[in-house]
């Protein structure tokens, strides 16, 4: 009865045919002989119609050697011979084949189509303070829309009031919800869960998340491996030597050795049958499409088939830094009173100075100043140096060495032996101390870059801008055994072109980058991974997977989903060609029927179908996060407030 349910209309008018069939089959035993024939015949016509017609129309356009000629030629033949039952049956079990293949496919369909269920029907258009029920398409940049508990955001934007959960499932793959407050981006495609929302557009539906998401799906299966390009050019060649070598199989021992001609005929019909390469056909293209369906459930998108097998043979994974491995945030992780000045006094000053800067430093610097910032005047924005304020009659200075040298300002050390970027803090001209701000490593990072040596993957690199003590020291926390320091984009590229010569032909390069300044190198890479970057249109466009988790450790996923796809698909290859040898020699020494003929070619096509389907029952591994504690900037906190 579920088996009926699944079943859609089309498939459910096919099962009907297929009874009428049946019963015609059966009642062919009870009624006169010469009525037989007639019935026999009529019977072959409804169970045959559909792969006859599709046989004509494909020679007709000069496409001849395909499984429904083949089937065609081998049941007409039948006929010929007088084997009524076999022919009717071989064609009845090839149509039940069929719909079971189309349940499978339209499976593996569904499970992608319900995790891309995000495309909005509506959005609620604030307009003169009334709402307005309008399509996404319609939406512009700077609209206000409304978004009610249970309804999906229509597009990208910013969330000007309110405070709610989000499910975001469908785009990352992660079951906990998220919360957003005002000014967090929110994208198109989360569910809003507890409490309505008041979101202004940032970007038009055409550029939401998504439309690019779809986009991404629908594309994937344009893109085809070395595999699957083989298996068509496969085909097309072995169909034509079939067709010749059944001819001659049908000929050759009446002729030349005083056979029986109708023995051997049969038997080249049986050979006929046999030979249909549906099961690599139909199944190679579909465990790709399992891969892409598996690894889009643990939240990345693959934007072809070509990708997920460059995947599976990865030798090599670079890394990018900043928003890669760590979080792309700053933080306050010291604080280096001089003069005996406090340390509150110190942030309090620099907050002061840094509140209308733009710069991620100035911001995390007032993020993390727990007291109210007070009004500043003549804010004066040095580039390359830093800021001066003046504050109720004073004058603020908060930069680097290099304005501490400008403005010769005394008693300045420099701060060596950090890993994070040191603020200069001045008063008057007279120094007060320093702030050290530093990147925070990822929570999961040292999880994935250990999951890549338990795959097999021990060359991993990490490329970065950021000067050689910043480097190493992430480096050597990660044990990340190669590390290249103070590079341009350019670099980088150099870099990963010296990679894949060392690789050469055995194996591909993967670059990870977190998609806004690395597009360069993620172009040059074998396969560019763009990581946490649905937001960024360079990523989208020019990395070939991309990552809808801010989550290093997928990168293991997707390895591993690569190689148990390309598993699949050999597994697929081997069954099919070894399982059509033996039934092609079997039927060509008369040993096999045509209902041995039948399993042979559907039987093994819907065999090899539920092998590919596995893909999309794979579970993700539970993963131990190894997680870095930010002990320095609670530390900072406590004093702070202690002050």
């Amino acid at each position: 009865m579920n088996l009926i349910k699944r079943m859609s209309p089309d498939e459910k008018k096919e099962s009907g045919v297929i009874a009428l069939c049946l019963m015609l089959l059966i009642l062919a035993h009870f009624i006169p002989k010469n009525i037989t024939i007639v019935l026999y015949i009529v019977t072959y016509i409804i169970s045959a119609y559909p792969i006859l017609k599709e046989a004509i129309e494909n020679i007709l356009h000069g496409k001849w050697f395909d499984e429904n000629f083949l089937m065609s030629v081998a049941t007409v033949g039948a006929l010929a011979i007088g084997q009524f039952s076999e022919a009717i049956a071989v064609m009845l079990f090839y149509r039940v084949g069929e719909i079971f293949e189309d349940l499978a496919i339209e499976n593996s369909k569904k499970s992608i189509t319900n995790l891309l269920d995000i495309r909005p029907e509506y959005a609620n258009l604030e307009l003169n303070g009334k709402l307005q029920q309008v399509k996404p398409e319609l939406l512009n940049k700077g609209d206000i829309i409304i978004v009610n508990p249970g309804e999906k955001i229509a597009v990208d934007g910013v969330v000007e009031s309110g405070e709610a959960y989000l499910n975001t499932a469908a785009l990352t793959g992660e079951t906990k919800s998220l919360l957003v407050t005002k000014d967090s981006q929110v994208l198109s495609g989360m569910i809003v869960e507890n409490s309505a929302l008041r979101i202004r557009v940032s970007k038009e539906y055409k550029d939401s998340t998504v439309t690019k998401i779809l986009e991404l799906v629908q594309n994937a299966s344009e893109k085809k491996t070395k595999t699957e390009n083989f298996i068509t050019k496969f085909s097309q060649i072995y169909t034509p030597v079939i067709v010749i070598s059944a001819i001659m199989l049908a000929s050759i021992p009446p002729l030349f050795l005083g056979q029986e001609f109708q023995v051997w005929l049969y038997r080249a019909l049986i050979f006929l049958v046999i030979s249909c390469p549906c099961a690599l056909v139909i199944s190679i293209p579909l465990s790709y499409f399992g891969g892409i369906g598996a690894s889009s459930r643990a939240g990345i998108l693959v934007k072809g088939s070509n990708y997920l097998e460059a995947l599976s043979q990865a030798k090599a994974v670079i890394f990018d830094k900043t928003g890669t491995l760590t979080r792309g945030e700053f933080f306050v992780t010291q604080i280096i009173p001089a003069n005996g000045v406090s340390k509150k006094e110190i942030v309090k000053l620099a907050a002061i100075a840094e509140s209308s800067s733009p710069h991620p430093i100035a911001r995390s610097i007032v993020k993390n100043y727990p007291g109210n910032i007070a009004r500043v005047s003549n804010v004066e924005e040095l580039v390359g140096l830093g800021v001066r304020a003046e504050y109720q009659g004073d004058t603020i200075s908060v930069g680097n060495m290099k304005l501490m040298n400008k403005l010769n300002i005394d008693g300045v050390s420099t701060i060596e032996d950090t890993t994070g970027t040191v603020v200069y803090v001045a008063l008057n001209n007279e120094y007060f101390g320093a702030i050290e701000v530093s990147d925070m490593i990822k929570t999961d990072a040292k999880v994935a870059i250990q999951g890549l040596k338990n795959v097999g993957i021990d060359n991993v690199t990490m490329l970065t801008g950021d000067k050689k003590i910043v480097g190493k020291n992430v480096a050597e926390k990660l044990n990340i055994p190669n590390v290249k320091t103070e590079l341009l984009p350019q670099d980088k590229v150099t870099e990963v072109e010296r990679i894949k010569s060392e690789i050469g032909d055995k194996g591909k390069v993967i670059f990870v980058g977190d998609g806004l300044n690395d597009t360069p190198v993620l172009a040059s890479a074998d396969v560019g991974v763009a990581m946490g970057a649905l937001g960024s249109d360079a990523a989208v466009e020019v990395a070939d997977v991309v990552l809808m988790k801010d989550n290093p450790t997928a990168v293991t996923r997707v390895i591993k989903i690569a190689r148990k796809t390309k598993m699949i698909v050999w597994e697929n290859i081997i069954f099919a060609l070894m399982v059509k040898v033996i039934f092609l020699l079997v039927g060509a020494l008369g040993i096999a029927t045509m209902w041995e003929a039948v399993f042979a070619d559907v039987g093994v096509t819907f065999i090899a179908i539920l092998n590919a389907l596995r893909l999309l029952k794979m579970k993700e591994e539970n993963k131990k996060i190894n997680k870095y504690p930010h002990s320095k900037t609670e530390k900072y906190k406590v004093e702070v407030n202690e002050a």
